[in-house]
Order: structure tokens, then C-alpha cells, then sequence
């Protein structure tokens, strides 16, 4: 009925990805558990001398108009989180990498367990509207 289905529209909850800054993990150059400093990895500029880049620029000069195709068939919505793990040990200082799932909303260090409510505009009398 319309009631059951406003109901299951109008209850979704989103949660956010929070990470904390520090994470106490294994660490290979240690040997053991050590606490980590997290952040979030970025890709790096691009190289002007990769081969590849090169080859494009050098194919893409003078006259002609582009030369290969450009991909616009994006599918995904999200990219895959991955995380950069640093030893806070003074002499270690070794980075790894940790992939986590897709997510939309990433955040690091934030307030514990926040709720992000999503109310569809169709309900007006909706129980669960009530307790906020």
C-alpha cells in the first residue's frame, strides 16, 4: 500500500565513512603492532615524459584535429577509498596503502556516528518523523 511505501522512503538512513586519524596496526619494517598516522592518497601530477604522454603530444601536435578516442562512457559514481598508512615510530616512517570499500561520503577524524536522515517529500505523517 502507499502507507508501507512512503514508510521504506522516507526511513532510509546514510551513513558516512569515518576513519580516524591514527590506527594502531602491523607494521612490516617494525615487526609488530605500532600506532599509524592515516590519510587519505591522492593520485600524483602526471609525468610530461611518461612514454606514453609523449607519444600523445607528439601525435597531437600540428594539424588534424584529435587524434584518439575520448572515453565518455563513465560508469561507476564513486572511487574506491584507499588509505595511507605512515609508522609514527621516529625511525621507521614506513607508508603502506589500505584499500576500503566505495563510498560516497569519506571523512577522516570526524564526530563519532552521525546519522544523516533522508525524508521523502511525499510523506507528510510519518512515525518515525515524529521521534527526531
Amino acid at each position: 500500500s502507499m502507507t508501507e511505501v512512503s514508510l521504506t522512503a522516507c526511513c532510509l538512513v546514510f551513513f558516512q565513512v569515518n576513519v580516524p586519524k591514527t590506527r594502531r596496526t602491523y607494521c612490516k619494517k617494525c615487526k609488530k603492532h605500532q600506532p599509524h598516522k592515516v590519510t587519505q592518497y591522492k593520485k600524483g601530477k602526471d609525468s610530461l615524459y611518461a612514454q606514453g604522454k609523449r607519444r600523445y603530444d607528439r601525435k597531437q601536435s600540428g594539424y588534424g584535429g584529435q587524434t584518439k578516442p575520448i572515453f565518455r562512457k563513465k560508469a561507476k559514481t564513486t572511487k574506491k577509498i584507499v588509505l595511507r598508512l605512515e609508522c609514527v615510530e621516529p625511525n621507521c616512517r614506513s607508508k603502506r596503502m589500505l584499500a576500503i570499500k566505495r563510498c560516497k561520503h569519506f571523512e577522516l577524524g570526524g564526530d563519532k556516528k552521525r546519522k544523516v536522515r533522508f525524508f521523502h517529500p511525499l510523506v507528510i505523517n510519518c512515525p518515525c518523523s515524529l521521534n527526531l
